[in-house]
């Protein structure tokens, strides 16, 4: 794997979260895991680290307890490594009271991935023949393209950034896979999640997770056409630098909406974002005392399956995203001795490292 080159700080971040790395994961509940696990892998050149599942509780409350779905449901998991820095969860539930059909992007709980290719229309025509819908025109300047995927996700298509020491700019892997050469793929730009209150998310984000603002909120409005999909209201929006290798795009829930709650994770469209730390307990004990934080239980440590080794706890936040800390041996995972792929993850990077 290419080495990132960056000035490495001299200790874990000191604001914020507590020993935070690097996002470690965006997880998605898809309506169909087989299908999106083939789109991710096939079509976007992931690669398939592990499955896991099912993850159930079948008499008690330790789903509702912990991952905050109702007690009987049902999940399926995948974990799909894409491009360099970039994990994606991608869950199936079957869950009681379950909504099959996911946020619009200016309901509460939107979202989309936006990722980086060297050439536009080559990457179109890729997407247009593995079933993606091209949404509307491209935006005036040419600089970014919708999609609709078979799995129902919303996917926009931008063109090599520039570096300007604040945004993290992806850059290819070394050994790109087929896929990702029909593609172009360079990376993943930013994951994008509509909110109910753009300035208490910024806040949360900034203050309590020690993200660092990009683009603000007065221009929001007034950028680019690419900033907004086809027929979503324009709305307030801002950019945020979340660690060493990963950008979080934050919008204002439109007049528009028709959601005004977030999904739960058992819904498709449901999602998380989690954060690689170095301490598991030290970032719970700072999440404990930040106002609107709920923790879903306390740290626990996987003991068997793919996965066993990983710490890690989810908790609810005031802003309606559901969030995760984990800690992931990784090198001594139990998936690593069944396949050569692997997870995406920090290695000597801290989260105010800027490679």
């Amino acid at each position: 794997m290419r080495k990132a080159v960056s000035v490495a700080s001299p200790s874990p971040t000191s604001s914020g979260l507590p020993t935070a790395r690097a996002v470690d994961h965006h997880a998605f509940t898809v309506p169909r895991l087989d299908e999106a696990v083939a789109f991710f892998t096939g079509v976007l050149g992931g690669e398939l680290c592990y499955r896991e599942g099912p993850v159930e509780d079948s008499s008690g409350d330790w789903m509702t307890r912990k991952l905050g779905v109702h007690p009987r449901a049902r999940a399926q998991v995948a974990l799909v490594r894409l491009g360099a820095h970039c994990n994606l969860e991608l869950f199936e539930y079957a869950a009681p009271g379950q909504i099959t059909s996911p946020p619009g992007p200016n309901d509460v709980g939107g979202h989309h991935l936006a990722l980086t290719v060297t050439d536009l229309g080559a990457a179109e025509e890729h997407l247009r023949r593995s079933g993606a819908v091209r949404l509307g025109p491209s935006d005036r300047d040419g600089s970014r393209r919708w999609f609709l995927t078979p799995v129902g996700m919303l996917l926009s298509l931008g063109g090599p950034g520039r570096r300007d020491g604040r945004r993290f700019v992806p850059t290819p892997r070394p050994r790109p896979n087929a896929a990702e050469r029909s593609l172009g793929l360079l990376g993943v730009e930013h994951v994008s999640y509509t909110v109910a209150d753009l300035d208490a998310a910024t806040a949360f984000f900034t203050d309590v997770l020690g993200a660092e603002v990009v683009e603000g909120r007065e221009d929001a409005a007034d950028g680019p056409d690419g900033h907004w999909p086809p027929g979503a209201e324009r709305c307030r929006r801002v950019l945020l630098r979340t660690g060493p290798t990963a950008n979080v795009e934050l919008r204002q829930s439109g007049r528009g909406a028709t959601r005004s709650r977030p999904p739960l994770n058992s819904d498709v469209g449901g999602h998380h974002l989690a954060f690689f730390v170095d301490d598991v307990d030290a970032a719970a004990a700072h999440l404990r005392r930040q106002e609107g934080v709920t923790l879903m239980g306390e740290p626990e440590t996987i003991a068997e399956g793919p996965i066993a080794g990983d710490r890690w706890l989810y908790f609810g936040t005031p802003i309606g995203i559901q969030m995760e800390i984990i800690n992931m041996p990784d090198g001594s995972l139990p998936y690593e001795a069944q396949t050569t792929a692997r997870r995406a993850t920090p290695g000597a990077l801290r989260w105010h490292d800027r490679p």
